[in-house]
């Protein structure tokens, strides 16, 4: 017979908790192929550091709008374009607040059709 105690039960339930209200996304089934694959190198690679809840940091910026918010954040850089050099030279454009901490070998661990697979994803996130 497994004894367990009341606090580790808690801790537990509130693990469990966690678990559930977690940043991870749940897959879309509305998306394209190369956008289903881009959720699902986005939950691989990056959702451990940035949320789609606007309003949760857990250590990137939050992604929630990203795609809106893409085609504002340089003068005369479209979205897609902006997305794809902040995977590749994540420090080329930090976001206010935030440090420069996301992996620089981001672009060189994923190949050039899953960089598109992750940008097209992310142009799917609006406000």
């Amino acid at each position: 017979m497994v004894k367990i105690r009341p606090g580790l039960l808690g801790l537990c339930a509130l693990a469990a908790l966690l678990a559930a209200c977690s940043s991870q996304p749940t897959l879309n089934t509305d998306h394209s192929p190369q956008e289903a694959a881009g959720q699902t190198l986005f939950t691989r690679h990056c959702a451990a550091c940035h949320s789609l809840n606007a309003d949760t940091v857990i250590v990137g910026p939050p992604l929630a709008g990203i795609a809106t918010q893409a085609q504002q954040r340089v003068v005369g850089m479209d979205a897609s374009t902006y997305l794809h050099q902040s995977i590749m030279q994540p420090s080329a454009y930090l976001v206010e607040g935030f440090s420069d901490l996301m992996p620089p070998t981001l672009g060189q661990v994923l190949s050039p059709e899953e960089v598109d697979a992750l940008v097209a994803y992310m142009l799917t996130l609006h406000e």
